[in-house]
């Protein structure tokens, strides 16, 4: 029996829907599934009634009576409302169980028809709630749930803890929340002290900025720019209720704040936090704004900026609990971040005015000084806009283009329009700082903002490209820009540098057309070098070496030296598409992964140096490549989750980021997320129409399904890599390395001249080019052709040779891969006189050093798995005398598997001539009954001994 409460929320709350308390939510879930009480604590706002909700939604179904009670600070006065609410509906069924004494005492707690009292009837009081308790549970099991403890009248808390305490042994679970406020707060324990004794408390913290992003986008709040939505968080704190009060004003909002400017605080969340200010004194007030106007206040600060006793007035603020107090750090800091923005918010713009002036001279930084110098200045002033754009100078030289972007459009606001340079001109660069510090909706708004009101060409192409720059790998939602952009360039090679560069991206991503991609590239660096442009012609160069690169053309390294040619630009030698980039490909493919792994740590040291975000997450990306090739999965799975988490954080790169996460997860993490992440990239190349980075997550997709035992997914997932790169135009074999995982998985499907195709045809161009590692892995394929067709001594030889140049060219994990293969072959020649695991001995020892989980986890199931079957000849039944006519209709591995059921061999034994999991023989299994209209392996052989008779 579940009892229906009034103020039982009227929407279901589902666990999915608590954002950003997974691990917690499991751990409640968990704990409540074996018995035990749950106990959440946190500051007002955390979320701490949603997770309550959530629980006793999913857990609630298990018990036959749920018991609720929500208490209210106003109400709290009130002596016994819990306990009526949590027993007043159930108190007909339990009351006729009650000794007289405690059904009187109890009936008149909670119907207040007589006087009762803790102190009139306390032990009759105690004992009743607890045999009210014990008699419900006596029929099934009982959960109450308890939010808001803190407001719990006193008499209704203290019967609920004295039966909690004597409740052990008894089907009966509590669900509590609490509010506590600091992090190392120990108000919850004596909240704790009244559960019963198995009750484990959960405390509730912040939410990260990505997690307050999906609460937003979940409220309906999804439209809010990045910069925006990390402004909340930092303003919010974390707190999920607070975030949700501030992305609601911000929607309610015509127009969003200016840089500068605070958040649009909403009334109810400034009463929630400023309550205490009344209690201050003027002059104490006047110093927290100051205070909340500066970047990092201390008390030096604010003495300088008039605040004479300032530790004293921040001393009062403290003990009302606005300020933090830390004796280890000098600065001065608000309780909550909300505080500081609510007392900023509110306070009239003049006062607001004379503390940034008070700032302006006190403040030591001449970023800082800028900046409050600007927003103590009204209307425009060339002599202030011109500091602030030397201060966006040096936020950009130091690496925070993000501050350079918010201070070069406080330096657009104050430049009069006929100054030089003009206000339009300051934004754009505004607008390249944002795309710098990954703020690509920032940069958008700023370009399209000035495309409304510019008109000179330079301007307007400029303000183009950005438009289409921050549409990234989804170009194809900025196509219809090309012509116009064309058109404001007319014939002046500068403008049309810049756009053809661009055209040359189109042509990648859009059409998929290497070719055209390049010759556009290096048509782009011709009208550069025609308009001194040199900073364009080397970003130009750089493309067209990278497209000539992947695609194995041969002016690839001629093309990367014009590239590396001096004078270089130093925005594009660090930049994730300039020179430095494409050469690190360059290495890579060529299997100098020394060096490349030395080249990509410079670039991504001085990138995080610069502070651009775009280029760390390319850098992250292609470090965990190396390592991954090398064989460090476990270093290369923390660079490819750093990569990631940036790239969902600010938007850029996620295919590519989720892409070869799944890779390192599918080689030393886990093989389900990694299947997850390589269909997230492919789902998402494919919704932003993005041809090349296509292929690349269905590569990494088809890797993770051989590595989960799923060969047909595999040769699914990379028969279409193969066609989508000879569409693209791709021909270098070290672009994708998938080739190897086709021919393997073909071989595992019995499809073994399909393998050999592949090989012959990789193992062409490898030759030109020179790509050793890619010729290893091709023989370690081609070996696996050979034992299929029964040539096992040729087998173990190739697979022994291409053990050894994995080895020496530093690929840890493909050669742990070969030796993997080696073992396996080796077992099924029954002269090998093998023992098990010592044959495994070696691809264990490699995969171990590598810690390359996923396929350490193959190796072990192999040790313990069945005995192997001597090798033979996979069966061929096409051309076989004896093979039944009713195996004519199966494909390849379906006719393969009935032909070895027909030998009497088992399903794993099956498996393990196959190369397949026992999994892929039980499905195929199902097929051929399906298709043969039996049921059993028995009607197979006896289909099998009916051909023979005849």
């Amino acid at each position: 029996m579940t009892v229906r409460r009034d103020f039982q929320e009227p929407a279901r709350c589902r666990p999915d829907l608590v954002i950003g308390r997974d691990e917690l939510f499991a751990g409640a879930r968990d704990h409540l599934a074996s018995g035990g009480s749950v106990l959440l604590h946190g500051p007002a706002g955390i979320g701490k009634s949603t997770v309550l909700r959530a629980l006793a939604d999913e857990y609630g179904g298990t018990a036959r009576t749920v018991l609720r009670c929500s208490a209210t600070e106003s109400e709290s006065h009130l002596p016994f409302l819990a306990l009526a609410d949590l027993l007043g509906l159930v108190l007909d069924e339990v009351a006729p169980r009650l000794p007289a004494a405690q059904r009187t005492a109890l009936e008149s707690a909670l119907t207040g028809r007589g006087e009762s009292s803790l102190q009139r009837d306390g032990l009759a009081l105690r004992l009743a709630v607890l045999s009210a308790l014990r008699a419900l549970a006596a029929q099934g099991p009982v959960l109450i749930v308890a939010d808001d403890l803190q407001w719990l009248d006193p008499a209704s808390a203290e019967l609920l803890g004295f039966a909690a305490r004597r409740l052990e042994g008894t089907p009966v679970q509590l669900l509590c929340a609490v509010r506590t406020e600091g992090q190392d707060s120990q108000e919850y324990d004596r909240h704790l002290r009244a559960c019963p004794p198995d009750t484990v408390s959960f405390r509730l913290g912040a939410l990260s900025r990505t997690q307050v992003a999906q609460l937003l986008d979940h409220r309906g709040h999804g439209a809010l720019s990045r910069s925006t939505v990390r402004e909340i968080h930092r303003t919010s704190g974390g707190n999920p209720l607070f975030a949700l009060e501030l992305g609601r004003a911000l929607g309610d909002s015509p127009t969003p704040p200016r840089p500068g400017e605070p958040l649009p605080v909403p009334t109810s969340l400034r009463a929630l936090v400023l309550s205490r200010l009344d209690m201050l004194s003027v002059e104490a007030r006047r110093t927290l704004l100051v205070a909340s106007a500066g970047a990092r206040p201390t008390p030096a600060l604010l003495r300088a900026a008039g605040r004479e006793n300032a530790e004293a007035e921040c001393a009062q603020a403290a003990e009302l609990g606005l300020l933090a107090t830390d004796t280890q750090a000098p600065a001065v800091r608000f309780a909550h971040p909300l505080i500081s923005a609510a007392l900023y918010a509110e306070t009239p713009a003049p006062e607001r005015r004379a503390a940034h002036a008070a700032l302006s001279t006190a403040a030591s930084d001449p970023i800082e000084r800028a900046r409050h110098l600007a927003l103590a200045t009204t209307g425009t002033d060339p002599e202030v806009a011109a500091r602030l754009a030397e201060a966006a100078a040096l936020a950009r030289d130091r690496g925070a283009p993000s501050v350079a972007a918010q201070l070069g459009l406080l330096a657009a606001r104050h430049t009069p329009a006929d100054s030089l340079p003009g206000p339009e001109e300051r934004r754009l660069q505004a607008a390249e700082d944002a795309i710098t510090a990954g703020d690509l909706d920032l940069a958008r708004d700023i370009a399209r903002e000035v495309l409304t009101r510019a008109t000179a060409p330079v301007e307007r192409v400029r303000a183009w490209m950005i438009v289409i720059d921050t549409a990234g790998h989804t170009m194809v939602e900025v196509d219809a820009l090309f012509p116009q952009a064309l058109a404001d360039a007319g014939d002046d090679p500068r403008l049309l540098a810049l756009v053809h560069y661009q055209l040359a991206w189109r042509a990648l991503i859009v059409e998929g057309d290497f070719t055209e991609a390049r010759e556009a590239a290096a048509h782009a660096a011709d009208l550069a070098a025609r308009g001194d442009d040199r900073r364009t012609e080397l970003l130009s160069l750089a493309f067209q070496a990278q497209a000539e690169t992947l695609m194995g053309h041969p002016e690839a390294p001629h093309t990367i030296k014009r590239a590396l040619q001096e004078p270089q630009d130093p925005r594009v030698a660090f930049h994730h598409n300039g020179a430095g980039s494409a050469r690190f490909r360059w290495l890579v493919m060529g299997d100098q992964l020394a060096e490349a792994r030395a080249t990509i740590t410079v670039l991504l040291r001085e990138v995080r140096r610069r502070g651009s975000v775009e280029s760390e997450v390319h850098f992250l990306r292609a470090l965990a490549e190396v390592e991954l090739h090398t064989g460090q999965c476990g270093r290369a799975l923390e660079l490819a989750w750093d990569s990631l988490r940036l790239a969902r954080d600010c938007g850029i790169g996620r295919t590519a980021s989720a892409m070869l996460t799944s890779l390192t997860e599918a080689s030393g993490g886990d093989v389900d997320r990694a299947l997850a992440l390589a269909r997230e990239a492919v789902r998402h190349a494919e919704e932003d129409g993005d041809q090349m980075y296509l292929s690349r997550a269905l590569g990494a997709l088809g890797y993770a399904q051989l590595v989960a035992g799923d060969p047909a997914g595999t040769v699914r997932s990379l028969r279409r890599v193969r066609r989508l790169e000879q569409d693209l135009g791709i021909t270098d074999p070290a672009r994708g390395r998938w080739h190897g995982d086709l021919a393997e998985a073909l071989v595992r499907v019995g499809e073994p001249a399909e393998a050999q195709d592949v090989i012959d045809s990789s193992r062409e161009h490898a030759l030109r080019l020179g790509r050793e590692s890619v010729l290893a892995v091709l023989d370690r394929a081609e070996a696996l052709v050979r034992a299929a067709h029964g040539d096992h001594e040729a087998a173990v030889a190739q697979l022994t040779s291409a053990q050894d140049r994995l080895g020496k060219l530093g690929y840890g994990l493909e050669e742990g891969r070969a030796a993997f293969a080696l073992a396996r072959l080796r077992l099924r020649r029954p002269e090998a006189g093998l023992r098990r695991a010592t044959a495994y001995d070696e691809a264990g020892r490699l995969f171990r050093r590598c810690r390359a989980l996923p396929w350490l986890r193959q190796v072990e199931e192999a040790v313990t798995g069945p005995e192997p079957v001597p090798a033979r000849p996979v069966p061929d039944t096409q051309g076989v005398p004896d093979a039944p006519d009713v195996l004519a209709g199966l494909a390849a591995m379906e006719r393969q598997v009935a032909a070895l059921v027909m030998e009497g061999a088992t399903n794993r034994e099956i498996a393990a001539r196959l190369f397949v999991s026992v999994k892929t023989v039980e499905a195929t299994l199902t097929r051929v009954y399906r298709k043969l209209g039996i049921r059993s392996r028995v009607d197979i052989v006896r289909l099998a001994a009916g051909k023979r008779a005849r």
